[in-house]
């Protein structure tokens, strides 16, 4: 007893922590220490400082207390903080049901990106709090990264929401996209490396936006950022923002709330461990949730900040804020002297050639026509690989990784380049014009990868078929290609990317029906 009241005693006003601890345990039932964890949003080191001071039953992983704590006040309370929409949990429980189902069929968590699930329970109380606060008719959410799947959480409580994920992953996209169409909710997917830009398509699109970043004052930043720069409106829109720390570590707290401040942002609201994860036990799994709102002074805040935040944002992988980082890509050999070098090469490698960064490049088409490119690509950032190719309109490309690709990237960029390995350098050669219809439809889009692919289609279809008309050349793209929209080529997810040579395919066909069906009614009214 005198372990427990000192742990109690050294906690002070923070003391409904161990509190509650002691409280769950109190009630008999078998225990995990990852389910008390999350229970009590309590971090594990407390946790377990209190274990050690309680006599335990033991059956495999799981404990129950074997004779309950007496004469310390407030073990039989409750003692979690005041949650707004506790109260409406119980009438969705379908809902949770759902989501329940939705994130055990999801792809696992990658430890390299930081990835933790969120709860059932979190992502339908988040979609409850933000119907509860704002007015979501006709409303915008961008969901900047989305491993939770609080997009189709949302939706499904609210359908007359329009949202829009963007993530990393080509996995959770997938899996976002696949379920969204299955249930038939307004739900887009795009692709996009925070770290080199936020997608053309959702810069000023959205009214809210809602993101849970790695918890480095780094990722914290540069999500939140993104985030600011999704807003359409600049008067009321809001951030919603989970973030958690252990209540033994509140510098880190103020590491990332000063991050925060730099943004000029106001902070509305903070409701205390509003978020409950599996893993991240260190945190109590869980985190708190902001609703933050932007200032006048938050755009020119983003706008100097943004380009200057490190690429290390995670804990872990290559890509960790502790990391080394890369030592730099060699030279090209001298015969391969390239007209431009894009990404981070030291400065000693050929200083009179032109530079450009690897978020410049995929930002907008490069103003020459350069022969030879030289791209390099960090440790931690080869999900971008195709994406730089079809930035890239060289006829050579030399792309240099940390280390050798698990494989080379499939269509569509196969119809436009002859990739090889060498070890960590991917050499890409531009091939010839194709010869057929459908082909030089599919390279006018490739070519053009910066811009609205909605566009390019419809003019490479219209370039193909005389007598087609921007009308009917648009319908024949949103009939193959609903989902073309606004984005561009470069945004587009894998699985997209993978199947547009197909629905290219299928674009040309129908026009070949339609100039036909044309040509014949026309032929039909004329005099014998």
């Amino acid at each position: 007893m005198e372990g427990i009241e000192d742990l109690i005693a050294r906690a002070g006003v923070d003391g409904r922590r161990p509190r509650a601890v002691l409280a769950a345990l109190a009630g008999g039932r078998w225990w995990t220490l990852a389910d008390l964890v999350r229970e009590t949003a309590t971090s594990r080191r407390t946790v377990e400082a209190l274990l050690r001071e309680v006599e335990l039953e033991r059956s495999g992983d799981r404990f129950r207390l074997t004779r309950p704590p007496s004469g310390i006040a407030g073990v039989t309370r409750e003692a979690a903080p005041a949650d707004p929409v506790a109260h409406l949990l119980p009438g969705h429980a379908d809902l949770v049901a759902t989501m329940e189902e939705l994130i055990a069929r999801a792809p696992r968590g990658r430890q390299a990106l930081d990835h933790v699930a969120a709860t059932a329970d979190t992502v339908v109380r988040r979609a409850l709090l933000m119907d509860a606060r704002f007015w979501l008719d006709g409303a915008r959410l961008l969901c900047v990264g989305d491993h939770d799947l609080t997009s189709l959480a949302t939706a499904l409580l609210h359908p007359g929401i329009e949202i829009t994920v963007v993530d990393i992953d080509e996995r959770i996209l997938d899996h976002i996209s696949g379920h969204a169409e299955r249930l038939g909710l307004p739900v887009r997917t795009r692709w996009a490396d925070l770290r080199l830009g936020l997608p053309a398509s959702a810069h000023a699109w959205a009214d809210l936006a809602i993101t849970d970043p790695p918890y480095t004052p780094e990722g914290i930043g540069l999500f939140t950022a993104r985030a600011v720069q999704g807003l359409r409106d600049r008067e009321q829109g809001r951030v919603l923002l989970a973030y958690g720390a252990s209540e033994r570590t509140p510098a880190l707290a103020l590491k990332v709330q000063h991050a925060l401040s730099q943004l000029n942002l106001v902070s509305e609201a903070i409701y205390p461990d509003f978020n409950r994860y599996f893993g991240a036990e260190a945190i109590g799994s869980a985190a708190d949730l902001y609703v933050l709102r932007p200032t006048t002074k938050t755009w020119p805040a983003v706008a100097a900040r943004v380009d200057g935040l490190s690429a290390a944002i995670y804990t872990h992988g290559p890509q960790s804020v502790e990391s080394a980082g890369p030592a730099g890509p060699a030279a090209p050999d001298p015969g391969e002297a390239p007209e431009v070098l894009v990404g981070e090469w030291p400065k000693d490698v050929l200083p009179r050639v032109r530079r450009t960064r690897l978020a410049t490049w995929l930002a907008k088409p490069h103003s020459g026509d350069p022969r030879r490119v030289a791209i390099a690509v960090p440790a931690g950032m080869e999900a971008a690989l195709p994406r730089l190719l079809l930035a890239t309109r060289a006829r050579e490309v030399r792309v240099t990784l940390a280390e050798p690709p698990g494989g080379l990237p499939g269509a569509p960029l196969t119809s436009l380049y002859e990739l090889a390995a060498e070890g960590p350098v991917v050499r890409a050669v531009r091939l010839a014009a194709p010869e057929t219809d459908e082909g030089r439809v599919l390279r006018h889009i490739l070519d053009n990868a910066h811009g609205k692919l909605a566009n390019t289609w419809r003019e490479g279809l219209i370039r193909i078929r005389d007598g087609l008309t921007k009308r009917q050349a648009r319908a024949l793209v949103e009939a193959a290609a609903p989902w073309a929209g606004e984005v561009t080529v470069l945004e587009l997810p894998a699985g997209r990317l993978a199947g547009l040579p197909a629905a290219v395919r299928a674009s040309v066909r129908a026009a070949e029906e339609a100039v036909a069906g044309v040509s014949v009614s026309g032929d039909a009214g004329r005099p014998g």
